[in-house]
């Protein structure tokens, strides 16, 4: 399946819509070590439409990791659950930070931070090493 351009005013546009953050982990385009890239939520072979209320601001780990999926099975209940969508949700109504972790929420929460590996040792070493120079989190995030 061919994917559809994404011209560069909507990635503009997507990108300042998220303040140059991952809006899955929260992590600064400054702080990553490989560009940000622009992520349909739901992806094109699920039907997903190329419009700013179908993309989102990923970092390389969280994109690579969510791929074209659009949720798992939550763990708590064995139900087929949705990922967070960045357009849709409130990032605090399903997760909250906990020195370097990402604690979630909710189903939803569980999902995407198991799918997308949120607290992996790798993962956490990072924001530790973020919070030590004091670019994570970012404070409009924060309760």
């Amino acid at each position: 399946m061919s994917t559809t351009y994404i011209s560069v005013a909507l990635r503009r546009q997507v990108i300042a819509l998220a303040n140059r953050h991952c809006e899955y982990c929260l992590v600064h385009a400054d702080d990553a070590a490989f560009e940000h890239e622009v992520d349909h939520i739901v992806a094109e072979k699920h039907r997903g439409l190329t419009v700013l209320a179908n993309l989102a601001c990923a970092c390389f780990a969280c994109n690579r990791s969510k791929g074209s999926d659009l949720g798992s099975v939550a763990k708590s209940t064995e139900a087929l659950t949705r990922f967070f969508h960045p357009r849709q949700d409130q990032w605090a109504d399903h997760f909250q930070i906990q020195g370097a972790e990402i604690i979630p929420l909710t189903e939803i929460g569980e999902v995407t931070a198991f799918i997308l590996g949120f607290n992996t040792p790798v993962r956490i070493e990072e924001r530790m090493l973020l919070i030590a120079l004091g670019t994570w989190p970012p404070l409009s995030k924060l309760p």
